[in-house]
């Protein structure tokens, strides 16, 4: 094969592979409204007839602006996304968005969005927040910030993350912009400890090094999801 056309399949097949696996494929139409009902199956949601397609699918009253209960919350936080399956026409957009309240001293535990990078603004209150990064032969760097109101942090898509209100008396709100229509959430110690089945604690005690007991504690607590 000649140099030159082995170098332009080589280059062809890295930028099919790049596209291949994005989080969100590119959109090949002006839009394509997800048919949240339609029984195929395919890797996001198959388009509504664009001729049934009218303004409430790219709308929704989601009340963004009132105060969301975050009592109820062990975490003392409460997180109301908007995604595709609220809001139809965002299928294949590649974006979604939620609000985060955070009771004093209320947190977004350590979580991470496999298919999303997210962008965090302050709207109200104070945060202190962090992403760690995946494994290094140094050990995984954290790396954190103190934001106040109108300040913007981002977490890279797939590292765990968390947000923390430091203040006793007043509670915080966010907005979170992420890079995919559906970006998804682990909260780690829920997957880790509140998995259904559970992990054996065989597995976990030696994973955290502790004793049994303390594992066979925390798998029989109550894990809460704090997202909406």
């Amino acid at each position: 094969m000649a140099p030159a056309t082995y170098f332009l399949l080589v280059s062809f097949l890295a930028l099919v592979t790049s596209q291949a696996i994005a989080s969100d494929p590119s959109p090949l139409q002006d839009f394509c409204v997800a048919d949240i009902h339609s029984p195929v199956k395919v890797n996001g949601f198959v388009c509504k007839d664009p001729m049934a397609v009218n303004a409430d699918d790219f709308f929704k009253a989601a009340n963004l602006d009132k105060p969301r209960d975050t009592m109820k919350s062990k975490v003392g936080s409460n997180v109301t996304l908007i995604n595709v399956m609220q809001l139809p026409g965002l299928n294949t957009l590649g974006i979604s968005l939620a609000r985060i309240d955070y009771a004093p001293l209320g947190q977004n535990p350590p979580h991470t969005h496999p298919r999303a990078t997210e962008i965090l603004t302050v709207l109200e209150g104070t945060l202190y927040v962090g992403f760690v990064t995946s494994n290094t032969d140094n050990g995984n760097k954290l790396f954190t910030k103190v934001l106040k109101k109108g300040d913007v942090f981002v977490f890279p898509q797939g590292l765990i993350h968390f947000q923390f209100n430091p203040k006793h008396d007043k509670p915080a709100v966010a907005i979170a912009a992420l890079s995919s229509q559906n970006p998804g959430a682990i909260t780690i110690a829920n997957a880790v400890f509140g998995s259904k089945p559970p992990i054996s604690d065989d597995v976990l005690a030696k994973a955290f090094q502790v004793q049994k007991v303390t594992i066979d504690w925390l798998q029989a607590q109550f894990w809460e999801n704090n997202h909406n």
